[in-house]
């Protein structure tokens, strides 16, 4: 299949997906799309238009290539005897691997200030395939150079926490292309119905009333000085550079989800949004047995107050291991592994605690470890938090590609001085139903002993 068949397959399957979202409006007797619905649908549009100024583009080349051929071949035919041709397919290797010899960052910054052609056309073949086997995310959505895929699969040098609440308890969402805020109505006092008292008597009315929830993008970013010796003599370096700055932003991003404040740029998170249920455990000697009630009173009032199943524990690795280490009188493990067909146990797993989605659960809700959650919070600094959430209210938009963009800029000529730039856009709330969230803490959650 040619690169055109490839746009013009990519074109008709973008106009499907537009056709579903709009026969679902229409089969559900709407007139108006839900924010989800605009924003996808909006997102295909463009990507209709630049897959049709392409198609454009690539069949006037392709219908120039044909008459072309033609000549050559009429001219063939006169000058030269038919012979038997032999074609051979071969597949290239990515431009930008760990093994290509190829620096992509050196490519940039020699493409760049220096005019260097051979770097130019490295730089736009890498487009080239990002284009043809990235297709969810052109190129042409980056505001700068698409970063090779390699440098984001790399393992870094410097441990990160990652972003486990963000990839398991939160509702994803694609960010709006243009804005810098996000409006949710809430309906702050509802409509209401009572039994008539009687026939012709009035009924019941109550007049509704909602506020707006504004949410506001918020932009996460890196940067790193690098001199022009380490990126022209140097060996590796963009694979432990940009590297980093990607798995930087994606802790921080889950970082500002738990722990933001609102204010200076940050994101409003978990711990910080008003509204959220919040259950104190009080305890100078806490003990899983005493913790327990906490925890069912943190699910109970998430279904007394939005009606809503809670989906997910959030704690730090400490304190699911202060689970994992606590024992009965007789010394048995109060968790203990599904396989071991357990009876009246404290919480079950899958055996071995992952970090992340660790695979115990607890009252029926799967237990995220996400090293973000705070461990210095209360009077002591000595506390973590655990959050009881409910993850279709956690509402996470990410711009498509986060974090989408490399730039460089010279930021000292006069000492060989080249900065590096990573950066993205997201927004995050869980104010539209803050009560589907429950926060346990306490001096019961203080540091563990084990």
């Amino acid at each position: 299949m040619s690169y055109l068949d490839k746009l013009i397959e990519r074109r008709e399957a973008v106009k499907a997906e537009m056709d579903a979202v709009l026969e679902a409006v229409a089969a559900e007797n709407r007139t108006d799309l839900t924010n989800d619905e605009s924003a996808k649908v909006d997102a295909l549009v463009e990507e209709s238009r630049s897959l049709d100024s392409k198609i454009d583009k690539f069949k006037a080349q392709a219908d120039a290539d044909a008459k072309v051929a033609e000549v050559r071949a009429a001219v063939a035919d006169v000058a030269m005897p038919k012979t038997t041709a032999t074609t051979k397919i071969v597949s290239e290797p990515r431009t930008y691997t760990e093994n290509s010899g190829n620096s992509f960052i050196a490519d940039a910054f020699n493409a760049q200030y220096r005019n260097d052609f051979g770097a130019q056309d490295r730089l736009a073949r890498h487009a080239r395939e990002n284009e043809v086997e990235r297709r969810d995310v052109a190129t042409g959505n980056f505001a700068g150079l698409v970063i090779p895929q390699y440098l984001v699969d790399l393992a870094a040098p410097f441990a990160r926490a990652g972003r486990p609440t963000a990839d398991f308890a939160t509702n994803k969402h694609v960010l709006p292309n243009a804005g810098m805020t996000l409006n949710i109505s809430r309906m702050t006092t509802g409509t209401s119905t009572a039994v008539q008292a009687s026939e012709n008597s009035a009924v019941s009315e109550t007049d509704s009333d909602d506020t707006l929830l504004t949410i506001d993008v918020r932009t996460i970013a890196g940067q790193q000085d690098l001199s022009k010796q380490v990126i022209e003599r140097g060996t590796g370096v963009d694979a432990f550079v940009v590297q980093d700055l990607i798995r930087s932003w994606h802790t921080t991003l889950d970082n500002q989800i738990l722990n933001g404040s609102g204010a200076s740029g940050q994101i409003r998170g978990i711990r910080n949004t008003s509204g959220v249920n919040s259950v104190t455990y009080t305890d100078a000697s806490p003990t899983v047995a005493e913790l327990y009630p906490k925890l069912a009173d943190a699910y109970q009032k998430i279904q007394t107050g939005v009606f809503m199943n809670p989906t997910h524990w959030i704690m730090h690795p400490r304190r699911l291991a202060f689970l994992l280490a606590a024992v009965d009188d007789a010394k048995r493990p109060l968790v203990v592994p599904t396989a071991n067909g357990p009876m009246n146990a404290f919480s079950t797993g899958a055996g071995s605690a992952s970090y992340g989605n660790s695979g115990y659960s607890l009252m029926g809700l799967p237990i995220i470890a996400d090293a973000n959650v705070v461990t210095d919070a209360g009077a002591g600094t000595n506390e973590d938090e655990i959050y009881c959430v409910t993850a279709p209210e956690l509402h996470l938009w990410e711009q498509a590609g986060s974090p989408f963009a490399l730039t460089f800029d010279a930021t000292g000529a006069g000492s060989l001085t080249v900065k590096s730039v990573v950066y993205g856009y997201s927004a995050f709330s869980a104010g539209r139903y803050p009560a589907a969230t429950s926060v346990i803490s306490g001096t019961g959650l203080a540091a563990p002993s084990f």
